[in-house]
């Protein structure tokens, strides 16, 4: 089965080992920290807005605002094959972030293949266990800079990696060009706000929890340009932004017998590679 357009933390990490990475249902329920702690209390999501952009913009700054965070997220996606069907693959991930210079993706995909993304503020890592094997670079500057490099340098695919960066409410604005306000709902006995807006490239849909906790709950990413115009979608839960974070859980150590091998874009020029930055769902 063609699995060409399924979205990635990882593509191709050497000419040897065409092995992808991948990083990107709805059958986790949503749930929410009960209590919330005094270092959780310094993020303040402002006064609630009842416009689109208001909705959008504050979930934006209140994410981007969290020094630490914690979410699961339960994604699918639609592969379109050479006769026009769609098929779609389904993954799980864990995403532990502590700015300015942790992050940690765990995915596991629906045919239980699991794969690690880890930045420590030196390096960035992806680990296949399945296969033994990691491809690892040096990288200073922080998450942001990082997440930059991964997707635009190293061409490889981080679903939603725009949530993961200080930048989030910029980027927004930046790259959407109409936004509408559809109803509100609710999203596993949780009320929310649901959004509709366009890009470029991308439609999106988001639906953001109403109150003093504005996170995103679901989003639908529709890429109109793409043949078939195949969807991504993710459903959050567990979201915790006072997480109980320790170092090491960012910092790589090779597993027994595992063997380095390069990304594929730090290969010599004839072995082909072309970035999807723009096509798929790790800039969105």
């Amino acid at each position: 089965m063609n699995k060409t357009l399924q979205t990635a933390i990882g593509s191709v990490l050497s000419a040897s080992i065409l092995t992808a990475l991948v990083g990107c249902a709805e059958q986790q329920t949503v749930t929410h920290p009960q209590t919330w702690t005094a270092q959780e209390a310094g993020v303040q999501a402002g006064p609630e807005p009842t416009d689109a952009k208001g909705i959008l913009l504050r979930m934006a700054n209140y994410i981007a605002k969290a020094p630490n965070f914690t979410v699961n997220l339960s994604d699918s996606y639609d592969t379109v094959q050479a006769s026009g069907e769609k098929i779609e693959f389904s993954a799980t991930r864990k995403v532990i972030v502590s700015r300015p210079n942790g992050l940690r993706v765990e995915r596991e995909e629906s045919d239980g293949n699991k794969h690690i993304l880890l930045y420590d503020g030196k390096d960035l890592t992806v680990f296949s266990p399945v296969e033994n094997v990691y491809a690892q670079t040096a990288k200073i500057g922080g998450i942001d800079e990082a997440v930059r490099y991964f997707l635009r340098d190293l061409n490889m695919r981080l679903p939603l990696a725009m949530l993961l960066v200080s930048q989030l409410p910029a980027e927004l604005e930046r790259r959407t060009e109409s936004l509408d306000y559809i109803e509100k709902t609710t999203i596993h006995g949780q009320a929310a706000h649901h959004l509709a807006a366009r890009t470029e490239t991308v439609d999106y849909q988001v639906w953001i929890a109403e109150g003093a906790k504005p996170l995103p709950l679901r989003v639908v990413l529709t890429y109109k340009l793409a043949d078939g115009q195949p969807q991504f979608r993710a459903q959050f839960s567990d979201w915790n932004l006072a997480p109980q974070i320790d170092a090491a859980q960012f910092a790589f150590t090779p597993a027994e017998g595992a063997k380095k091998i390069a990304f594929l874009a730090q290969l010599p020029s004839i072995v082909p590679g072309t970035s999807e930055y723009s096509a798929h769902p790790g800039e969105k």
